[in-house]
């Protein structure tokens, strides 16, 4: 899902840095290994190369024969905010545009007893670019001690939704911050 994302936001263009952010990366694929390690069977050298988190991005750069760096990012709930700030600071590096994909699977069941919302899967993508005017924001403070309404939705889709309805405000708390996009157009 995440590569079909970034081809289709990104077409042919080349040399264009790329973020690659998920809560769980390639958490799936790891457990897979370890129960397969349990139960005495050979590993996958294969499945073992594509278990790290930064697997997608070399992935979408072999197959692009592409050079422009590419990231890894997980930071938790806030792995989408995360993502944005390292986009921007690309930009103020003076990179003329960034590619931004979220994506993410539901945990295995083995980690069932961590869920803590509706997860699906997903994968999205964004080609940031300076901005002519500024249209999106984002801020964060500290959490207070209140919590928001839970949507039941990962961060990912909640800033997506936001996005593509053109809401004016979403405000999220996770991981101790209040994180707040606004739109200013």
């Amino acid at each position: 899902m995440a590569l079909e994302v970034a081809y289709q936001c990104l077409g042919a263009k080349k040399d264009v840095p790329t973020i690659f952010s998920s809560r769980h990366g390639e958490v799936s694929r790891s457990v897979d290994l370890l129960l397969d390690l349990a139960n005495g069977e050979p590993l996958s050298p294969t499945s073992f190369g594509l278990s790290v988190h930064n697997a997608i991005g070399g992935l979408f750069s072999i197959a692009r024969a592409d050079h422009a760096s590419n990231i890894a990012l997980a930071a938790g709930e806030s792995s989408i905010e995360h993502g944005v700030i390292e986009a921007c600071g690309l930009l103020a590096e003076g990179e003329p545009a960034v590619l931004l994909v979220a994506y993410d699977c539901p945990l295995p069941q083995v980690y069932s007893a961590f869920k803590d919302l509706n997860e699906q899967p997903y994968a999205w993508a964004w080609l940031i670019e300076p901005p002519r005017r500024e249209v999106v924001s984002l801020t964060w403070s500290a959490a207070p001690e209140e919590s928001l309404p839970d949507t039941g939705l990962p961060a990912g889709l909640e800033v997506l939704r936001f996005h593509l309805r053109k809401d004016r405000a979403l405000e999220r708390i996770s991981d101790g911050r209040r994180w707040f996009w606004s739109r200013n157009d």
